[in-house]
């Protein structure tokens, strides 16, 4: 897969070591030269809109914003925004041809409220838990812990928030979790927390009977559910392959039932995905209630 493609996939966001891992040295080369991924710090790459978007912000005078800004902090997202979001004051007047290149978010904010050109950490953070969907709110939020942002700031934040989307805000505090992995998985378990019964925690580590012992992408232990977020970073050859079926068959040889699901799916056919959970869910609830004594 090419850079350029492979990068949406990754969040918008990766590592040197990943990228050369994935594809080669050459390729990130090439990339960079082409001006389709920008370095945003030390060993951590972009999509180019990163750059583009502080050019504009400083263009109209304002500052991006939103999945934009998420992006300048270097945190990995579910959807890289077609253009770059910028906000602007409300009174601002932006010329239509600059309007074609950005999407505009009229709010007027303090100068505690950002950093440079773009929303400071907390500011992204609670403008895309007020405003976007909560799957995409989820995987910046879990991105923004996973990189060290303090948890309780971004719950202090949202317990004191009024006004519209603070109760989105407050749903995104309370579920975010550092130890997602990425957004892929962030989105899955946000089509989780939807189904009634489940119960699921990310990245748990399981030890049983054949020598099992696994990290599970999430896990419902009372259920005894896993829930893979099945990767095609992970499966490039025939060794990938036979780890993966003695991980699965372990699984399921220690009485847990075994669900994955592709990065197509989850965030492209969220309902298919919500309806094979309800479904385990509920077949599970049954057979329990029929092994439970009279």
């Amino acid at each position: 897969m090419e850079i350029a493609d492979l990068m949406p996939v990754l969040g918008g966001v990766a590592t040197r070591d990943m990228l050369v891992r994935l594809t080669s040295r050459r390729a990130l080369e090439s990339a960079l030269t082409a001006g389709e991924l920008v370095r945003v710090n030390r060993g951590r790459y972009a999509v180019p809109g990163v750059h583009e978007g502080t050019e504009l912000a400083l263009t109209v005078t304002g500052h991006v914003c939103l999945v934009s800004a998420a992006l300048a902090h270097g945190w990995k997202v579910k959807v890289v925004p077609a253009v770059p979001q910028i906000a602007v004051p409300k009174d601002r007047r932006i010329d239509a041809a600059v309007r074609t290149r950005i999407a505009v978010t009229w709010t007027d904010l303090h100068d505690t409220q950002v950093e440079g050109l773009a929303t400071n950490a907390l500011t992204t953070l609670a403008m895309c838990g007020r405003r976007l969907p909560f799957d995409e709110a989820l995987a910046i939020a879990d991105s923004a812990l996973r990189d060290g942002f303090p948890v309780a700031h971004l719950r202090a934040t949202a317990e004191a928030a009024r006004g519209p989307g603070s109760a989105r805000l407050r749903r995104v505090a309370a579920h975010a979790d550092g130890r997602s992995d990425n957004p892929f998985e962030s989105v899955l378990r946000a089509i989780a927390i939807d189904v009634p019964g489940l119960e699921v925690v990310p990245q748990v580590r399981i030890t049983g009977e054949l020598g099992l012992r696994v990290r599970a992408d999430l896990v419902d232990r009372h259920l005894r559910i896993v829930i893979e977020a099945d990767s095609f970073e992970w499966h490039g050859d025939r060794t990938a392959l036979r780890r993966d079926a003695r991980r699965y068959d372990l699984l399921v040889a220690n009485g847990w039932t075994v669900l994955r699901f592709s990065w197509e799916d989850v965030m492209h056919d969220p309902d298919f995905v919500r309806a094979v959970l309800r479904a385990t869910v509920e077949r599970t609830q049954r057979a329990s209630a029929r092994v439970l004594p009279a």
